[in-house]
């Protein structure tokens, strides 16, 4: 005689969450008395790569700034690692947390390589002055984002796409964790859109870092993010992945944009064909 024994399923233990490292509780930012985003909740978990979409005038810089610790909320607070960033020394939030504004400016003259030396500062005190470590750090961001032929270059005759890689290894040299890009590829061109997004996107992949990124094209915000966040009026609509946002329905209902969703022929991920404004 057989017999057979059928083995219950073994259930593994769902692997942790990642941490949350950057998180806006019930936030409400304003100019003067002029509020642009009110009551909004965000967590941002490590190691992800965040878009934060949205049209015009909906909040989206305020919010980055905000996260940055370059605006101080209303209401509600920012949390960093679990702290109150607000109540976090600016060093040590200069050493986890680096922030790139939509059109950063450098004083006239300075080269790449002065620029990028500044990443250093927040790693620097009168008890820890310029070291070979800091040299190394600089010239090893310099090359990781091909930028080590220009280094005596001032940046203000760059390109555009150049000056975004120059500012991006000030980022990268910074050595923090935690990246924050206010539309980084503004008045770009598209190879140069997608040169500036394939570096950050290495930077997320390969270095490890959590992305969070405020993009007006939804194409490439799609393709290059894990996660996109989307706005109107000041308020979170939709969060999620890329499929679970970009909808019709979204797009109508945050874009005013009657539109058709279908994969992008290259990358899989959702691509937005507009149809034609909606008029309300």
């Amino acid at each position: 005689m057989t017999t057979s024994t059928s083995e219950a399923p073994v259930h593994l233990p769902a692997p942790p969450a990642p941490p949350v490292r950057l998180a806006a509780e019930d936030l409400r930012l304003a100019y003067d008395d002029r509020v642009v985003v009110d009551g909004l909740d965000l967590a941002l978990t490590d190691g992800s790569f965040t878009a934060i979409v949205g049209p015009n005038g909906c909040g989206k810089s305020t919010l980055l700034r905000a996260l940055g610790r370059l605006l101080r909320p209303a209401a509600g607070r920012v949390l960093l690692d679990g702290r109150s960033i607000a109540r976090t020394p600016t060093r040590d939030v200069a050493r986890v947390l680096g922030l790139l504004p939509q059109t950063p400016v450098a004083p006239a003259g300075l080269t790449v390589a002065d620029l990028v030396a500044r990443g250093r500062h927040p790693h620097q005190s009168w008890l820890r002055q310029w070291s070979r470590e800091d040299e190394a750090v600089v010239a090893e961001a310099l090359t990781w984002t091909d930028m080590a032929d220009l280094g005596d270059r001032p940046v203000d005759e760059l390109s555009g796409g150049q000056r975004q890689r120059a500012w991006i290894s000030m980022a990268l040299a910074q050595e923090t964790d935690l990246i924050l890009l206010d539309e980084p590829t503004t008045y770009l061109d598209l190879s140069h859109q997608i040169d500036v997004l394939e570096l950050v996107a290495r930077l997320h992949t390969e270095r490890g870092r959590t992305v969070v990124v405020v993009l007006h094209d939804l194409n490439l915000a799609a393709r290059y993010a894990q996660r996109l966040v989307a706005m109107r009026d000041g308020a979170l609509v939709a969060s999620g992945t890329p499929h679970e946002v970009l909808t019709e329905q979204l797009l109508a209902d945050v874009f005013d944009l009657e539109a058709r969703v279908v994969p992008d022929p290259v990358a899989g991920t959702p691509m937005v064909v507009p149809v034609r404004r909606l008029h309300r």
